[in-house]
């Protein structure tokens, strides 16, 4: 049964159960906008239409099938190769990440990734901006996480604003510790220059979160990762960022980096309206299982689970495996989320926090939509796979056969 046909003038149809209401629509989509959303009436069951959504948003994404977005003389054509299998994961905008490396390889990420931003259109429609995930962290073990410590440093204006001028501009989030000498000044000039600051990586005490959070820093950078094995049970860099309301928290539902209990009781603890899933998919993502080494030379291991470890042990993961999708669909087994809540959280609350537009089933909305089933793969409560047919990235087709129609 298909789900997606070519009307005359140049305009497509979508037809599938609303992901928020459950009602069967008609979209029609003319050049990058939605033109309407009318009722429509199947011939058959409407159990046997596919879904109709927004696409997703992806704040944290590093790479794809071996190539770090950090990479030192990363090219234009690698970053296109990089991006382009993000359509078939439903995914229509995302922020390219680099994570901590030497400023050399995070100028060549940068200005690489704007060499292709620049050439291409759909790149301009994907790229909704860059995000920097370090270097200023914290240099403990745990809170650094995968991070290099050899490039670990303080939080540098002048070094952001160079990287910044590589980018093109393009940086709009950056993910840095609360505690990080210079951070609350950095935080301040970032802000008034319109970046969106993340705490992350961080083994800052209370008074420091604080201090970051008034600053205006708005997000917490996967929360309940980078961090200690062990730690005092309260007060806790944890806690005072769950607790804390100013805060929005990213994370990471791909079935190994949180328990279902803990993605539960972040939702239960910040509201749906504040939370954003993201994969924090690795340069590894879409790799088989097998030994890695890292841009800077570590050694890391894709398990046959699909976890990617630092080799030689089972415990300290080392970024994600899994697209946005698979966390997407985590969520809603873990947590009983529905459709609408799942979607938001991985598209309309990443757009509010970046104050990018956000995509809505009526007139005149950016057409970022997919189509998709959901399937029972019959592994219990975390068994749902959504299963994509069609990736619509402004107005055009990205991913996905040319059907029909729903009849």
């Amino acid at each position: 049964m298909a789900s997606i046909q070519y009307l005359r003038c140049g305009m497509i149809q979508l037809r599938g159960r609303r992901y928020d209401t459950s009602e069967p629509v008609a979209i029609s989509i003319e050049g990058d906008r939605i033109a309407s959303v009318e009722a429509a009436t199947p011939v058959g069951s409407i159990d046997d239409w596919p879904w109709v959504a927004p696409g997703l948003v992806d704040l944290q994404i590093n790479g794809y099938g071996g190539v770090w977005f950090c990479k030192p003389g990363l090219t234009a054509d690698e970053v296109l190769r990089t991006l382009e299998p993000h359509f078939s994961y439903g995914i229509t905008r995302m922020l390219p990440t680099l994570v901590t490396a030497s400023h050399e390889a995070l100028r060549d990420g940068f200005s690489a990734i704007r060499q292709a931003y620049e050439r291409e259109p759909w790149v301009r429609d994907l790229v909704a901006g860059c995000h920097l995930e370090g270097p200023f962290i914290s240099k403990e073990d745990g809170p650094r996480g995968a991070h290099p410590l050899q490039h670990v440093r303080p939080a540098d204006w002048d070094e952001f604003q160079k990287l910044q001028e590589a980018a093109g501009g393009l940086i709009r989030l950056v993910t840095l510790a609360a505690e990080a000498d210079g951070a609350v000044e950095f935080i301040r000039k970032a802000v008034d220059a319109g970046i969106t600051i993340a705490i992350g990586h961080t083994a800052a005490n209370s008074e420091q979160i604080t201090a970051a959070v008034d600053a205006g820093a708005r997000l917490s950078t996967h929360l309940g990762n980078g961090a200690h094995g062990q730690i005092r049970r309260h007060p806790n860099y944890i806690w005072d960022q769950l607790g804390e309301p100013r805060l929005m928290a990213s994370i990471i539902t791909d079935g190994h980096h949180l328990p279902p209990a803990v993605i539960r009781s972040m939702i239960a603890a910040k509201g749906r309206e504040n939370i954003v899933i993201t994969c924090d998919a690795a340069g590894l993502a879409g790799c088989p299982p097998g030994e890695y080494e890292l841009p800077d030379k570590a050694k890391v291991e894709i398990l046959d689970s699909g976890a990617i470890v630092l080799a030689g042990q089972r415990q300290l993961l080392a970024g994600s495996g899994s697209e946005t999708d698979a966390c997407v669909a985590h969520a809603i087994g873990v947590a009983g989320l529905s459709l609408k809540d799942a979607f938001d959280m991985a598209g309309k609350n990443p757009c509010r926090l970046l104050g990018l537009e956000q995509v809505r089933l009526r007139r005149g909305s950016r057409a970022d939509l997919v189509i998709f089933r959901r399937v029972q793969s019959g592994n219990g409560c975390d068994g749902t796979r959504l299963d994509w047919l069609t990736t619509v990235a402004a107005g055009q087709i990205r991913y996905g056969e040319v059907p029909i129609g729903v009849e």
